[in-house]
């Protein structure tokens, strides 16, 4: 056991960040951010190691993004200091959406088949193409994320326990929970904006 503790720490620390980052996500607070900028540092070496490259990127790009929407919900905040409201995403946005989201994945897909040895691009990509929409979509506070998120965590958890990474399949195993969760959650949050 405690062997099995020693290999697996930096996997057992991201899933404890994470699952801080999923209740701060929950509750809509801004802290989120900060711990999205903690919580892809870390993952930066366990994706490495068990060899998920685009996921290793990915990690790269939620830290930035994590910068990105810390200032997106500052900025948009209004003169009274109160959060971004909580909306649904404008339908003129959601077939470019949907286009963005099939070249993200095409993408991410050519890019690890042609400059890594990953042995699961398929799956690598289309989890990360999707992560990418769900993040641009949480920046945006729009209620639709939660949706991205469930069909991202369902596909990324399974990933993560064929490479080995049992804590953290587990965590997003509990997001795709959370999310269930966090629909009801902000939609009372949009009630009462």
């Amino acid at each position: 056991m405690e062997k099995f503790l020693i290999d697996h720490w930096m996997d057992i620390l991201g899933t404890l960040t994470g699952l801080i980052y999923v209740y701060q996500e929950y509750k809509a607070s801004i802290y989120l951010w900060i711990t999205g900028i903690i919580m892809p540092v870390i993952y930066i070496f366990v994706y490495y190691e068990a060899g998920l490259f685009a996921d290793f990127g990915m990690s790269i790009y939620y830290t930035l993004a994590a910068i990105y929407g810390f200032v997106a919900w500052k900025l948009f905040s209004n003169k009274e200091h109160k959060e971004v409201p909580i909306t649904h995403i404008p339908k003129r946005y959601i077939l470019p959406t949907i286009i963005a989201f099939c070249a993200l994945w095409v993408g991410i897909y050519l890019i690890l088949i042609h400059f890594t040895n990953s042995n699961v691009p398929i799956l690598d990509s289309l989890g990360n193409a999707l992560s990418i929409i769900g993040l641009w979509a949480l920046a945006r506070k729009y209620l639709e994320q939660w949706w991205i998120w469930i069909v991202a965590d369902i596909e990324l958890s399974l990933l993560y326990l064929y490479k080995g990474l049992f804590f953290t399949g587990g965590l997003y195993i509990l997001y795709v929970i959370i999310s269930f969760a966090g629909i009801c959650k902000w939609k009372k949050i949009m009630a009462t904006q």
